[in-house]
């Protein structure tokens, strides 16, 4: 171990190491007092971790950091008694205030971003807020703006040898290496991920030797328990990315001397003999074995480093243990954000209706336009979104812009580093417009059909929607997801015609809109893309192009609030609560009834998170009578939440049972007669309104 560090290097470096070490055996011995509630340690992986830390430029490098990495957040900057404050959960957590697991540590000033303990997720928002870094710039240029990236920062990406095995990771790589994204890829290989080893896993036992043939992709490897080796191929891998040749990947071959976690024991897979060799190769022995050898430093100055580590951890655990905890009245805090509320009156802008009526594509191709020409920050990518991937070509092609023409010119008029295309990848294009939200762009993507969605639906529900509340809103995730939903297409069948908002109802932190007409698809959008918070905005494949929901353009201003419904059709005697494509229908059906003496009123929600409660208290309390209709599946459709609350709330202003009207619990056929069959038909909800009067 020939050394390039100096005197002072190493002693910084061991007492890091000893730090980390005696951290992690405190908070065992606190969780084994009841005092902390989980633990998970970073024994082992000292040294690749310090290493990694002395390679970076704090709060001007980029972080996306694994609940395994205690030694790189406290070489970054992290402090013991901010990382016990997050093993107590005191409410001082600067991580997290007390709502997300302690190792997952969290610093805006430090550029340490607020993980989730889902394997691999992480790679893609690293690969994003690298591509943000290059997208800010790019977009400051043209804007004639100070650059609020740097040109030589580097985004580093932790993560263990079992979060090779996830999709985001191989999906990260692919962006990072067609792009040439400044990223570094650190994977620490303990060799087991919790209980399986790695030759079960990775074909061959060696991530770094599957990857080879990328493009572009810089491989470093190193023995992540010798510090100097580990240092060596951060050096390269971060010098290869800095100076903007491409993305680097270093594999560190570390130990884990300790159980996966306090809820696991190794004992019960690792053999005698392998535990007895990873405790010959314990990173932290061999820098000491390692000083005193070289004459570096002396035993007695390290036994002074190891008393100063102690009384410091000593002093934090005062700290920690003394430290409040959260109160009760705050556990709904920071779900959404705390200064923009999309359902105050500051959304409700009057339109200004101009123009020949458009229909839904066009209203919603024009806001998108307006909102571009307002704000530059917004890009817009997705599968086939752009007019050309290549950009040179578009003197000569038409251009594709989206498979249903929504963004079509949208590349054209605002340029390729606002208007991209994405591989088809689902997770790809969330994971990466959340880094490129934390990097403070706003991000308008789109899903292709939502019948695709469900490949995104872990970044959309552990990440998306809860990054401001895990990080206690030091982080949050404003950005809109645009998704063609819906059925009634005649061929659309299994894979072309799914509906499943109730789904996403059910994800605290995502707002949810559902237009049915172009003016809301205006309004409903503006109001998405000037929110702070990430939003699902849903587009009936149907009501693209109809007529009836045609609308003049109500202007490059008009707002729609959230949570607010509209009622198209007055009536006393049933009310139909509905939205999306089936707000027409029940107008239908509510003219037809109206030839019997029946006054149906229609009421549309609009948004489904939030929906607008007072709205439909209202409507129950006039008529007494009502029926809930939706494209979705009866059984636990979101007609069967508005259902239980009325029961719960509004069940002596009944006088009928209220009636659901939704497709049947099984997939849209592909023939029409079978489609038909399974989704609502205008014939059904006046049946339904027969019943409920008639009752």
């Amino acid at each position: 171990m020939a050394t390039e560090f100096t005197r002072e290097q190493l002693l910084h470096a061991y007492r890091t190491m000893r730090l980390s070490r005696r951290l992690d055996d405190k908070e065992i011995q606190l969780k084994n007092q009841s005092i902390a509630y989980f633990q998970i340690s970073a024994a082992g992986h000292e040294a690749i971790q310090v290493a990694a830390g002395l390679s970076l430029r704090a709060g001007y490098d980029w972080v996306f950091a694994y609940y395994r990495d205690r030694a790189l957040c406290l070489t970054l900057g992290v402090t013991p008694t901010e990382m016990l404050l997050g093993s107590v959960g005191s409410s001082d957590d600067p991580s997290s205030g007390g709502r997300q697991m302690p190792s997952h540590w969290s610093d805006r000033r430090l550029h340490i971003v607020s993980p989730s303990s889902a394997t691999g997720t992480q790679c893609l928002h690293g690969v994003g807020c690298a591509e943000g870094g290059v997208l800010n710039r790019a977009i400051g240029a043209r804007d004639g703006r100070e650059p609020s990236a740097h040109a030589d920062e580097v985004v580093l990406v932790s993560l263990g040898d079992g979060a090779t095995s996830e999709g985001e990771f191989w999906e990260a790589l692919n962006s990072a290496c067609t792009q040439r994204l400044p990223v570094v890829f650190l994977v620490q290989d303990n060799g087991y991920a919790i209980s399986v080893p790695v030759d079960v896993q990775t074909p061959g036992g060696s991530i770094s030797k599957l990857l080879e043939s990328f493009p572009a992709l810089r491989i470093a490897r190193a023995d992540g328990t010798d510090l100097l080796d580990s240092w060596k191929a951060m050096q390269d891998a971060v010098g290869y990315v800095r100076a903007r040749r491409g993305p680097a990947l270093v594999h560190a071959q570390t130990i884990r001397p300790y159980s996966h976690s306090l809820s696991d024991d190794e004992r019960s897979y690792k053999t005698r003999a392998e535990r007895e060799l990873e405790a010959r190769r314990d990173p932290l022995l061999r820098l000491r074995e390692f000083c005193l050898s070289d004459g570096t430093v002396t035993d007695a100055e390290l036994k002074t480093l190891d008393a100063e580590v102690d009384a410091e951890i000593a002093n934090a655990v005062d700290c920690a243990t003394k430290a409040p905890p959260p109160v009760p009245e705050t556990v709904t805090r920071y779900v959404y954000s705390p200064d923009v509320d999309p359902c105050s009156e500051a959304f409700e802008v009057i339109s200004e209706p101009s123009g020949k009526p458009k229909t839904m594509v066009e209203a919603i191709n024009q806001t998108l336009k307006d909102e571009m020409t307002r704000n530059s920050r917004i890009v817009v990518f997705g599968q086939d979104v752009a007019d050309a991937s290549h950009a040179e070509s578009l003197s000569e092609v038409q251009g594709k812009g989206g498979v249903f023409k929504v963004t079509h010119g949208l590349q054209r008029a605002f340029g390729a580093e606002r208007v991209f295309n994405s591989p088809v990848a689902e997770a790809n294009i969330l994971g990466r417009a959340l880094g490129m939200a934390i990097r403070g762009l706003k991000p308008v993507v789109e899903i292709q059909f939502f019948d695709y969605i469900w490949s995104a639906t872990m970044q959309l529900r552990n990440e998306v929607s809860m990054l401001r509340y895990r990080s206690n809103n030091t982080y949050s995730c404003p950005m809109v997801v645009r998704a063609p939903i819906g059925g009634y297409l005649r061929g659309g069948s299994l894979y072309h015609s799914q509906s499943g908002e109730s789904i996403f109802a059910h994800f605290p932190g995502l707002r949810i809109a559902y237009p049915s007409n172009a003016a809301d698809a205006c309004g409903l959008l503006r109001t998405a893309i000037r929110c702070d918070d990430p939003v699902l905005f849903l587009e009936h494949k149907h009501l693209y192009r109809q007529t009836h929901n045609k609308g003049a353009y109500p202007g490059a201003e008009h707002m729609v609030p959230f949570g607010r419904s509209a009622l198209h059709r007055p009536g006393n005697d049933v009310v139909i609560i509905t939205w999306g494509a089936l707000v027409q229908r029940s107008l239908l059906a509510a003219q037809q009834a109206a030839k019997t003496g029946v006054e149906a009123s229609v009421l549309d929600l609009r948004t489904i998170a939030p929906y607008d409660w007072e709205g439909v208290a209202e409507a129950v309390t006039r008529t007494n009578r009502v029926i809930v209709a939706h494209e979705d599946q009866l059984t636990c459709g979101f007609g069967a939440e508005l259902v239980a609350r009325m029961a719960d709330e509004l069940f002596d202003r009944l006088d009928a049972p209220v009636k659901r009207v939704a497709a049947l619990d099984c997939p849209v056929g592909y023939h029409p007669v079978l489609e038909e069959a399974t989704l609502p038909q205008v014939a059904d909800i006046l049946r339904a309104i027969q019943d409920v009067v008639n009752y």
